[in-house]
């Protein structure tokens, strides 16, 4: 299932890595960070808590989470 969540705090290509890396550990594939846009895409079948969890672990915030 792809989602996109929306992140706080990331400011520079190392928070991009930071962010498909915390992803990619719970699964995730396809993942696509968009800095300037503020949220990640990816195909994930995790729950809603474990990404939220995941991204928070690396240091950022997560503003929303929604299926597309």
């Amino acid at each position: 299932m792809s989602k996109q969540i929306s992140i706080e705090g990331m400011s520079c290509g190392h928070c991009v890595k930071h962010v498909e890396e915390a992803l990619r550990q719970i699964g995730a594939t396809k993942v696509e960070v968009n800095l300037q846009g503020k949220y990640a895409i990816a195909d994930v079948s995790a729950a809603d808590s474990a990404i939220k969890a995941a991204i928070e672990d690396a240091g950022y915030e997560v503003v929303a989470i929604k299926n597309i």
